[in-house]
């Protein structure tokens, strides 16, 4: 593990230190380090399983810091915009990835799989790239957040379709039961905080380790709650956060939990590029390659069109389209289900695989010497 640890983060360093000498963004650094040392390029780390384990927790946190700064009032009426949008672009690429990856030679369920992949946007890549004061204190950044809050619900429902495939019998329990969990899981939680949370941070606001101990756990606690309830550790994570928004030390929470996330994040994008089998890329590279176009093309315009036909401005329109115009750490989850039950190949497994990394990065140029961003190396463009 130290080995692990020292290899990842010490060569991260470096190469993160090339990356900002030439102008490039930091995650491709990461991820380009995860492809040399991981088991399919030079085969120094040979096990990243725990790495990858241990790096879904930067995704929770990202989450979690995310509902910190979103008001349940906001949210609700950004909600009701986002539906529409999350749910027609959803159903636009999942049919459009199903018939491009049909054409290209896919069985019938490998294609709806894929299809399904190419439905959501990167949590992680959206929200990084973008600027704090827009994320909380914009409508643009309230409606991007909503969108990508159905891709995710969604998602959780494309997870559990996937394990019960994989099952002999298919319970009709297993799709109702988020839709039933949701409002309970909120309806707790807001009680919790009210009446334990607060009063706790109240009387011992002066102990900032203990602040900082209550608010990891509760963020860690709430995201296990919902795993139980048949929902999911990142949907748990972003109601404990929004459960705490109205707390006065809500930004002083967020502020001190910031570096912690980033230490996982750098583990997630490491353990993204370490996974992807170079000997078996070089048999879905035109996929690959289409898919990608697909995406980075087709994004953009279908959400400038929905969010523009909504009455949104032409610029956040475009804005909000090419942020999302990659897909999602969702979708590596999806994969790893269905191949692990069977239901999708080892090349099908790539083809995904690749194109998320390679929407990543081509996804990060664009938005990094386009629009404004916290990475941005043009000074123009830098906000934090």
């Amino acid at each position: 593990m130290f080995f692990s640890f020292f290899l990842i983060f010490s060569g991260a360093a470096a190469l993160a230190t090339v990356a900002l000498y030439t102008r490039q963004p930091l995650l491709i650094a990461y991820i380009f380090l995860g492809v040399l040392t991981g088991p399919y390029g030079f085969g120094v780390l040979e096990d990243t399983d725990l790495l990858g384990d241990i790096s879904e927790i930067g995704i929770i946190f990202l989450l979690f810091l995310l509902g910190l700064d979103m008001q349940l009032s906001n949210l609700l009426t950004t909600m009701r915009k986002s539906l529409l949008v999350g749910v027609l672009s959803c159903v636009c690429f999942a049919g459009c990835g199903f018939f491009v990856t049909l054409l290209l030679g896919f069985h019938t369920l490998e294609a709806m799989i894929i299809g399904l992949c190419l439905m959501f946007s990167s949590t992680i890549i959206g929200i990084k790239l973008l600027p704090t004061t827009v994320l909380h204190h914009r409508h643009a950044g309230e409606l991007m957040v909503g969108i990508l809050l159905i891709q995710d619900f969604i998602a959780i429902l494309v997870l559990l379709a996937i394990e019960s495939l994989g099952k002999e019998s298919i319970d009709a329990l297993t799709f109702i039961q988020p839709l039933l969990m949701l409002p309970i899981l909120i309806g707790a939680t807001l009680a919790a905080v009210k009446w334990i949370i607060l009063p706790l941070l109240t009387r011992f606001d002066r102990f900032h380790e203990y602040i900082f101990l209550l608010t990891i756990g509760w963020c860690l606690g709430i995201g296990e709650v919902a795993k139980l309830m048949g929902l999911s550790h990142e949907i748990g994570a972003f109601i404990a956060g929004i459960s705490l928004a109205s707390s006065p030390i809500a930004q002083f929470i967020a502020l001190n939990l910031k570096p912690l996330r980033d230490f996982f994040l750098i583990l997630f994008f490491f353990t993204l590029g370490a996974q992807l089998n170079i000997g078996v890329l070089s048999t879905v590279w035109l996929p690959m390659v289409l898919l990608t176009i697909l995406i980075l093309a087709g994004k953009p315009i279908v959400f400038r069109f929905l969010l523009h036909r909504l009455s949104e401005s032409n610029h956040l329109a475009w804005d909000i389209g090419f942020r999302l115009g990659q897909i999602s750490e969702f979708s590596l989850l999806v994969t790893f289900l269905a191949q692990g039950s069977g239901l999708l190949s080892e090349r099908a497994a790539v083809l995904v695989q690749s194109t998320a990394i390679a929407t990543f990065a081509l996804s990060s140029y664009i938005i990094v010497f386009n629009f404004q961003n916290p990475i941005a190396v043009s000074d123009r463009l830098r906000r934090d």
